[in-house]
């Protein structure tokens, strides 16, 4: 199929290109870039994208679509569709599902049904240790050559340093990242929101910054004995950000993410009592908030990943303390993330780098670029569209998100996998 995108604001950080131009798609391929109006012949599909931004295929680099074994709350047809609505054209699945995703057989279920039922593409995480107990290593060498592209135990945090330290030797020597959920459980104990005023005023058990902040620091030092790429996932303080900069200056090989709901709300949002905001890390503060966007302008922080997390009405519904954590967050990332641009934080091109090419970079697995010859991985969206988000727009299959209501700014209009449209008309 032969498509041509016309009259597009064209974004790519790889070429550092930001301007009008045409994208011709062929085979599934990237074809050409010209100048607007002047790419020439025959196409089954034309686009006008005039007034729209096209950019390289959105990638989530921390995503859980609970199949196999939680198939009441996702499932890998109805997270991708959710996807595909949002904007990505690919998804780093966590390995949190039932069985767990620690050894080559689970690994190969997921990419066959990916393959079979999901409309963008998938990339298994595999588990650092055994069912995520934090105990004994996964097969990491089997799971790669069934392949996933990094090992996490993300949902659980590796307390026993020793086993930390011989998973980054086998990620090492794999070349794959592991992706570093840092809580120190003893800490957090039975919290479940930001440690503070909130959490008095509210009655709530509370989960310190510390309990985060003690991790990142000791697989600073792991990562940098080690050698071994290590990537903070959801980072949520003022004070892990001020280590992983510390990190990077002393050139140890970290990068780190951040999700858009611990930039965009506070424990504030916890005063409701709405069970979707119970997520892990929680919510922190409005300094918290502050200290991240700017770890995102100055680069400390390299990714922004959703951690869409969804869960049946059944485990979410009910008392705050009680609610599995999470939120959904695949179908509001984009616009939620374009306030940032709106409001002179970053620039555009700086937000497609941190949710599509460093995402690339980072699990060191194709897309994140528009150039000639790459795969026909596209997003193409309206930056000023404002849209409310309700429930019935939500694709996926779970419905827990404390954005129902909000009004967006920002709406994707079509993306395109491979060549292939999978999202717009």
């Amino acid at each position: 199929m032969k498509i041509l995108i016309k009259n597009a604001r064209v974004v790519c950080p790889v070429q550092n290109i930001d301007d009008k131009r045409d994208i011709v798609i062929e085979n599934g391929l990237i074809k050409e870039i010209a100048k607007a109006g002047t790419a020439g012949g025959t196409f089954d599909k034309t686009i006008d994208a005039n007034g729209l931004v096209a950019a390289p295929g959105l990638i989530d680099m921390h995503t859980h679509l609970r199949e196999p074994g939680h198939e009441g709350a996702e499932t890998i047809a109805t997270g991708t569709m959710a996807a595909a609505s949002g904007g990505f054209t690919s998804l780093a699945a966590m390995p949190n599902t039932k069985p767990v995703n620690d050894n080559a057989y689970v690994t190969s279920y997921m990419k066959t049904k990916a393959k079979e039922e999901g409309v963008v593409k998938v990339y298994p995480i595999g588990s650092i240790t055994v069912d995520q107990k934090g105990e004994q290593l996964a097969e990491i060498g089997e799971m790669i050559k069934a392949g996933i592209v990094a090992i996490s135990d993300d949902g659980s945090c590796v307390m026993n340093s020793y086993v930390m330290r011989k998973a980054m030797d086998y990620a090492k020597q794999f070349n794959i990242p592991i992706i570093d959920h840092c809580e120190d459980t003893n800490l957090s104990g039975e919290g479940v929101m930001n440690d503070g005023y909130y959490s008095m005023k509210l009655g709530l058990r509370g989960i310190p910054s510390v309990s985060e902040e003690i991790m990142v620091a000791r697989d600073m030092a792991l990562a940098q004995h080690t050698k071994c790429h290590t990537h903070i996932a959801h980072v949520s303080t003022a004070g892990s950000v001020r280590i992983i900069r510390e990190a990077k200056q002393s050139n140890i090989p970290v990068t780190a993410e951040v999700t858009p709901h611990h930039l965009f709300l506070t424990e504030e949002a916890v005063a409701t009592y709405d069970p979707n905001t119970n997520v892990n890390p929680p919510l922190r503060t409005h300094e918290d908030t502050k200290a991240l966007i700017l770890a995102l302008k100055d680069g400390t922080i390299d990714a922004i990943a959703t951690d869409h997390a969804p869960h049946s009405i059944e485990r979410k519904d009910i008392e705050f303390q009680l609610a599995m954590c999470g939120m959904i967050g695949l179908e509001t990332a984009l616009p939620l993330c374009l306030k940032l641009v709106h409001d002179g934080d970053i620039s555009l091109i700086h937000l497609i780098r941190l949710m599509s090419t460093n995402p690339a970079k980072i699990l060191n697995i194709s897309g994140g670029s528009l150039e000639v010859g790459a795969p026909a991985d596209i997003t193409i969206f309206d930056m000023n569209e404002e849209w409310t988000y309700t429930e019935d727009k939500i694709l996926s299959k779970s419905k827990n998100t404390p954005f129902k209501g909000w009004k967006l700014k920002g709406k994707v209009k079509h993306t395109i996998c491979e060549g292939k449209i999978v999202w717009g008309n």
